[in-house]
């Protein structure tokens, strides 16, 4: 993911102005990257060292998404609504 790739997803999810660590753009950006990786994987089937670190980006998300919930649900509903995570 590029600079410009990186910078609008931070304002698409971004809560105010200069937001850029909220749990909504975090959880946003390791989606992205866990996207990227995923479509690398189906090309790489081997590629055992990505598959550990899409495994621990996966953990981490899922940490950021249970803090939100745990903090204020409706953010996160809206979150994983925007997302598309849950189905």
């Amino acid at each position: 993911m590029n600079v410009a790739e990186k910078q609008e997803v931070i304002k698409q999810y971004q809560r105010h102005g200069k937001d850029c660590g909220s749990p909504e753009v975090q959880v946003a950006l390791l989606s992205q990257r866990i996207s990227d990786l995923t479509e690398h994987l189906k090309v790489h089937r081997k590629d055992f060292h990505t598959r550990r670190g899409l495994l621990m980006l996966v953990g981490q998300r899922r940490r950021l998404l249970n803090y939100l919930k745990d903090r204020d649900i409706n953010r996160y509903r809206e979150l994983i609504d925007k997302l598309g995570l849950r189905k």
